[in-house]
């Protein structure tokens, strides 16, 4: 849990500054796979942020819907990276999201196998 804190927090130190200081990345956010640019991208940026850091606080203190709450977002990129990869001209096609997805959906799996995992840990025995 404290790993996945530390690469939430990570995530906003690399994120944050990069958004507010280098235009040609604060310009855009992708939002469900459709690139979100301009102002719209500057005031949606915040929301990212909120994520990584509700992530960071909930990794930290061991929030039992943060595994499952992960897996869903992991899953949710995945999903976005076979829409970006098909609609956005800087996109190299579905076979290539697809390519993407299963790569991306690899962490959504591990934090559900966590979550099953510490689920059957913390149940009481029959």
């Amino acid at each position: 849990m404290t790993a996945i804190a530390a690469f939430f927090v990570l995530s906003l130190l690399v994120n944050v500054p990069r958004d507010l200081l280098y235009p040609e990345y604060g310009n855009v956010e992708v939002w469900l796979g459709l690139e979100v640019t301009g102002a719209a991208a500057r005031w949606t940026a915040p929301i990212h942020w909120a994520m990584f850091a509700v992530g960071a606080w909930a990794f930290w203190t061991c929030q039992s819907w943060a595994l499952p709450a992960t897996a869903a977002y992991a899953f949710y990129v995945a999903f976005s990276h076979i829409v970006w990869s098909e609609v956005s001209p800087n996109g190299h096609g579905w076979p290539m999201g697809l390519l993407q997805a299963a790569a991306i959906s690899i962490p959504g799996f591990a934090l559900l196998w966590l979550n099953s995992r510490s689920r059957r840990e913390t149940s009481p025995a029959a």
